[in-house]
């Protein structure tokens, strides 16, 4: 990311949108250039303090840092969403957000529910994955067998979707897919890789063969 091709506010200023792999919205905060490039640099997302006019690396005091994966300005680049994986609470209160729950409950349209429970779910295989072991959980037992055992699965689960897909049963077939996309992320998890490096794969070759987004 080009910085000079930001625009900073009269302050020098720009705000910074923070959110998670799993869609949660963090917190928004300032950063003025030399926060940003404090953030390209080290990996963890540093603001610009307007109260202590100071740098804040989030995270520095209580340890809930925000481990940078990706910086996107707005089309005005006058706005940075920053993608981010938190190490704790990101709110001084303690909660995952520094934004409420809306008392009318969840969005009812099934996409803005559904995908960021995917990056929820990768999280916790993540975490099985730190914690492998032969004698653990299911999916601890797989990541201890590594790559090949995975691998081995997703075939096994791919052929069970294209069996379940000649069959007339939406249950089975929905079951079968939902099987094969566990495993698949297990192994991207296995490769060092992730869902959004397969959806920003996706993104870009749409861009390739259209221009825009």
């Amino acid at each position: 990311m080009n910085i000079d091709t930001l625009k900073f506010g009269p302050d020098g200023l720009i705000p910074g949108l923070v959110q998670s792999r799993s869609g949660d919205v963090l917190m928004v905060a300032w950063l003025n250039r030399e926060a940003l490039q404090l953030t390209l640099d080290t990996g963890f997302v540093t603001f610009w303090s307007r109260s202590r006019q100071a740098l804040w690396v989030k995270g520095e005091s209580s340890g809930n840092r925000l481990r940078l994966v990706q910086i996107r300005p707005d089309c005005d680049a006058d706005v940075l969403l920053i993608l981010a994986e938190p190490e704790g609470p990101s709110c001084h209160r303690g909660t995952l957000t520094c934004f409420d729950p809306s008392p009318e409950g969840p969005i009812s349209e099934p996409w803005p529910a559904t995908l960021p429970w995917l990056g929820r779910l990768e999280a916790l295989l993540a975490s099985r994955k730190a914690s492998a072991d032969l004698q653990g959980s299911y999916t601890q037992k797989l990541f201890a067998q590594g790559v090949d055992r995975i691998a081995k699965k997703v075939v096994e689960e791919a052929g069970e979707v294209v069996i379940a897909a000649k069959n007339d049963n939406r249950e089975d077939f929905l079951g079968e897919a939902a099987d094969l996309i566990f495993h698949l992320d297990m192994l991207l998890l296995e490769k060092g890789a992730s869902l959004l490096d397969v959806v920003q794969v996706l993104q870009e070759r749409h861009t390739d063969r259209t221009g825009a987004r």
